[in-house]
C-alpha cells in the first residue's frame, strides 16, 4: 500500500520538508542569538544574507506544507476502497493509532504556517528585520511539529494493511461513539446552529468595523481563532447532515467525495484560510509599534482582514444555500 502514487508524494515530500525546515531551524537559530541589526561586522553580514536564504526556504517549504493538508486528506479518502469497513478518509484515519493525531498536527502545521508566511512577509518589508525574534522564535514551535508530524505520517502509512478491519464514519459519528463526538453529534440543531450563526456574525462585524475604522484587530484575531472550533463543530452537528439530507449522518469527511460535489474542499479551505487570515491580523497589532513597520502592519492588516472576511462569508454562504435548499429539515420542522 505504501507504493501508492499519493502516499509516496507525501513521505518524499515530508522528508524533504523536514530536512528543508531543519536547516532553517538550525541557521534561524544561529540568526536570533547573535543577531544586532547595529553592527557592521562580517558576522552580521553574514547573518543578514542568511536570514535571505532562510526565509526562501521556509516560503517554498511552509506553502509545500500548506498544500499537503489536502493532498493527506484526499489520500486518505481514496485508501478507504482497500480497508474492510471504510466508507470515507473517517475508516482510513481509524485505521491505526496515528492517523487521527497526523490529521490534528496537519491542521495545527497549517495554521501556524500560514502566521509565519505572514510575519515574514511583513518583516521582509523594513530595513531592520524588527521581527527577527518573533518570526525564530515561532520558527522553533514550527520545526519539531513538522519532524513530529512526519515522523506519525510515516507511521501511519506503515501500519496500514490492506483489507485490514476499521470502522466506518456512521459509528466514529454518533451518540454512542467518543466523549468528544458524541457530545457534538447530540447538540440541539438550534442550539448549534445558534451558536454557529452568532459567532459568524461576530467575525465578520468585527472584520468589517476594522476595515472601516482600523480598530480591534486583536478583538477580531481573537473571534477569527473562535471560529475555527466552532466551524469544525458546527460541520459535525448539523451542516454535514444538510449536505447528506440524513439526519444521523454526521461525518465531516464524506462531503468532500464527488458524491456530494467535493463541496467539503471548498467548505475547510474557506475555514482554514479565513481562521490563518484572521488570526495573523491580530497577531500583527502586537508589532505596530515598530517604527519601520508603521505603514507595513497596516496596510497587510487591510489585506488579510479583507480576506478573512471574504472567506469567512463564503464559507457561511455555502452553508446557508444548503441549509435553504436541502430537503431535510432538522429546525423548525
Amino acid at each position: 500500500m505504501i507504493l501508492n502514487p499519493s502516499i509516496l508524494a507525501l513521505l518524499l515530500s515530508s522528508l524533504l520538508l523536514t530536512l528543508l525546515v531543519g536547516h532553517a531551524f538550525l541557521t534561524g537559530v544561529r540568526i536570533a542569538d547573535k543577531w544586532d541589526i547595529t553592527s557592521g561586522s562580517e558576522l552580521q553580514l553574514d547573518l543578514e544574507r542568511s536570514t535571505y536564504l532562510v526565509s526562501t526556504i521556509m516560503n517554498m517549504a511552509l506553502v509545500v506544507q500548506l498544500l499537503s493538508l489536502f493532498l493527506f486528506i484526499f489520500t486518505a479518502d481514496s485508501l478507504h476502497t482497500r480497508l474492510s469497513g471504510a466508507m470515507c478518509a473517517a475508516g482510513s484515519l481509524a485505521a491505526n493509532a496515528y492517523g487521527y493525531p497526523v490529521l490534528v498536527l496537519k491542521i495545527a502545521n497549517f495554521l501556524l504556517c500560514g502566521i509565519w508566511l505572514v510575519i515574514n512577509h511583513v518583516d521582509s518589508r523594513a530595513y531592520d528585520y524588527p521581527l527577527i525574534g518573533p518570526k525564530y522564535l515561532l520558527l522553533r514551535v514550527i520545526a519539531p511539529l513538522i519532524l513530529m508530524e512526519a515522523a506519525l505520517q510515516l507511521l501511519y502509512f506503515m501500519s496500514l494493511r490492506s483489507r485490514a478491519l476499521t470502522t466506518c464514519c456512521g459509528s466514529q459519528f454518533d451518540s454512542g461513539s467518543g466523549p468528544i463526538t458524541s457530545v457534538i453529534v447530540s447538540l440541539p440543531p438550534a442550539f448549534a446552529l445558534s451558536l454557529f450563526y452568532a459567532c459568524m456574525a461576530a467575525v465578520l462585524a468585527s472584520g468589517i468595523i476594522f476595515l472601516a475604522a482600523r480598530r480591534g484587530a486583536l478583538v477580531f484575531g481573537i473571534l477569527s481563532a473562535a471560529a475555527l472550533p466552532v466551524g469544525i463543530v458546527s460541520l459535525v452537528a448539523f451542516i454535514s447532515p444538510y449536505y447528506y439530507e440524513l439526519p444521523t449522518h454526521h461525518c465531516p469527511f464524506c462531503i468532500m467525495q464527488g458524491e456530494y460535489g467535493h463541496i467539503g474542499y471548498p467548505l475547510y479551505l474557506a475555514l482554514l484560510g479565513g481562521g490563518v487570515a484572521g488570526i495573523s491580523c491580530g497577531v500583527l497589532a502586537s508589532f505596530r509599534g515598530a517604527e519601520s513597520l508603521r505603514s507595513a502592519v497596516p496596510a497587510v492588516q487591510k489585506r488579510l482582514a479583507a480576506v478573512a472576511v471574504a472567506l469567512y462569508a463564503a464559507f457561511v454562504l455555502l452553508v446557508s444555500w444548503q441549509l435553504a435548499f436541502s430537503s431535510l429539515r432538522m429546525v423548525g420542522g
